[in-house]
């Protein structure tokens, strides 16, 4: 079984390499880190306010009753609902969440066999601060949206960088890439982080996305992240998806 926030689509993949292409996306449940420097305002089902990260109703244990244990049959035959009028592979994105703590589950590697067999591109987006094991032909054609958590996200920087899993991610699949989230106001510093991180790693794309969950935090972050991927020859990747429907969710 398999503890899934939501599915829904087809919609835009909202940021990264595959920006802009039809997607529906599978959202993991549970995550290993909270995030709180992100700084996202919630309340839990119970009134209590706490800050995290954007996916909060994810992660939070406190949403766990909203979470729904799922087998791989019943999440393929909810992705074919969604998907019945598209007429070709679309673009599966497995988010979270962190959707790494299930790699080792007969039942997750079958979900992602499932669709690299039926020629879907399948984006997992991770924090790649968990070390996995390569051990099927088909894993290799998996794309890794690795967002590492930099010092703004409040987490350990000994629990949210593992350079030995980056390096496996890395070499084990040639079309992953880094997507780091940055701030204005700690922008030196991430950039101080990213340089070393990426220093003694594989060669791969680079993108910066501003920190925000919603139109106006966005606008606060997004010409200073523009400033610094020309400055270091980075990509910039906006927030499409919020840009179109701010912070709603589903979509």
């Amino acid at each position: 079984m398999l503890d899934i926030s939501e599915i829904f689509g087809p919609t835009i993949q909202g940021e990264g390499r595959r920006v802009g292409r039809p997607s529906v996306f599978i959202r993991f449940a549970r995550c290993n880190f909270s995030c709180a420097g992100f700084a996202v305002e919630y309340v839990t089902p119970s009134g209590e306010t706490k800050q995290g990260c954007d996916t909060y109703y994810a992660v939070d244990p406190c949403f766990k009753k909203q979470w729904q244990r799922s087998t791989t049959e019943q999440i393929i035959d909810r992705v074919e609902q969604l998907a019945a009028d598209v007429n070709y592979p679309i673009d599966i994105v497995i988010t979270g969440g962190e959707p790494l703590l299930f790699w080792k589950r007969k039942a997750f590697q079958a979900l992602l066999k499932h669709f690299v067999d039926l020629q879907h591109v399948v984006t997992i987006e991770t924090n790649a601060s968990l070390d996995i094991v390569f051990d099927q032909p088909f894993q290799q054609n998996l794309v890794f949206s690795m967002s590492v958590k930099l010092l703004n996200s409040g987490e350990q920087a000994r629990k949210r960088i593992n350079l030995n899993a980056l390096k496996t991610i890395l070499t084990s699949s040639q079309q992953s890439y880094f997507k780091f989230v940055v701030d204005k106001q700690n922008a030196e510093q991430c950039i101080e982080e990213i340089q070393r991180i990426t220093s003694v790693l594989p060669i791969t794309d680079v993108y910066l996305m501003a920190q925000g969950d919603t139109v106006s935090s966005l606008n606060k972050n997004d010409q200073a992240i523009i400033d610094l991927c020309i400055e270091h020859n980075y990509i910039y990747a906006d927030r499409t998806h919020i840009r179109i429907w701010d912070d709603q969710r589903g979509v």
